[in-house]
């Protein structure tokens, strides 16, 4: 079956990798090898890929730390009938958060999941980070595709001023810029108003979350500097006053 014309398979795998925020995992078990389907909270990478907060206690952390061969399923929970909604099985390995990193997937975590930070610290918890292999998305009749990393990852090997400054970008949003996060909300995206907050940016958009309502605001074109992305978060605000 081949996807419909108007189907647009890139852009709504980075959606559905960027605003859910929970999935089903599956492992293999220990000493068999059956799979094993649990349900997680999931952030994303500045690249898209998934993040993970789980306890060493958690059959499936103990499955990924004997073989980290993994799927994740994020779906679009969509109103009616949930097998009409998108949905996009991911496969690959998932790994502890190495030193270098470690920062980077806790902040990016926290910012999507504020309660977790209760537990965060916990000696069993640790950060995991899903590298995949390839993806399957369905999304409806005529539309479903394999597709390949990087046809849904974000390429940000040019963007480290701009993954370095995001925290600092994101605070300044949230403490400043409420007004505009509410104007690319209601106006860009046609969400309804609400007390939305930023909870993340890379080069291709940024990230927006009220309650467990998420929205993705795609850019125009990719930044890479934080000079880049303050330009464009002013002339979204103002195409959205236009409006």
């Amino acid at each position: 079956m081949q996807p419909t014309a108007d189907f647009d398979p890139k852009r709504l795998a980075k959606s559905l990798l960027r605003r859910r925020r929970e999935g089903a995992l599956g492992t293999l078990m220990t000493g068999t090898g059956d799979p094993y389907c649990s349900l997680v909270n999931v952030a994303s990478h500045a690249d898209g890929s998934p993040i993970l907060l789980i306890s060493r206690l958690a059959v499936h952390t103990r499955n990924i730390l004997a073989d980290n061969r993994v799927s994740l399923m994020l779906d679009e929970r969509a109103a009616g009938d949930p097998l009409e909604g998108a949905r996009i099985m991911l496969a690959g390995h998932a790994e502890v958060a190495a030193a270098e990193e470690a920062d980077t997937l806790r902040r990016r975590y926290l910012n999507a999941h504020p309660a977790a930070a209760e537990f965060a610290d916990f000696a069993d918890f640790s950060f995991f980070r899903i590298r995949p292999s390839g993806a399957h998305l369905v999304a409806g009749f005529g539309r479903i595709i394999d597709l390949e990393p990087a046809q849904f990852l974000t390429d940000i090997n040019n963007a480290a001023a701009l993954v370095e400054a995001e925290q600092g970008a994101v605070e300044h949003m949230n403490e400043d810029h409420r007004e505009a996060l509410d104007l690319y909300a209601t106006r860009l995206l046609g969400a309804e108003r609400a007390e939305w907050r930023c909870t993340g940016c890379d080069p291709e958009g940024l990230d927006m979350q009220a309650g467990r309502a998420t929205l993705r605001l795609d850019f125009p074109h990719p930044v890479t500097t934080p000079g880049e992305l303050r330009k464009m978060l002013v002339d979204l605000a103002a195409k959205a006053r236009e409006q």
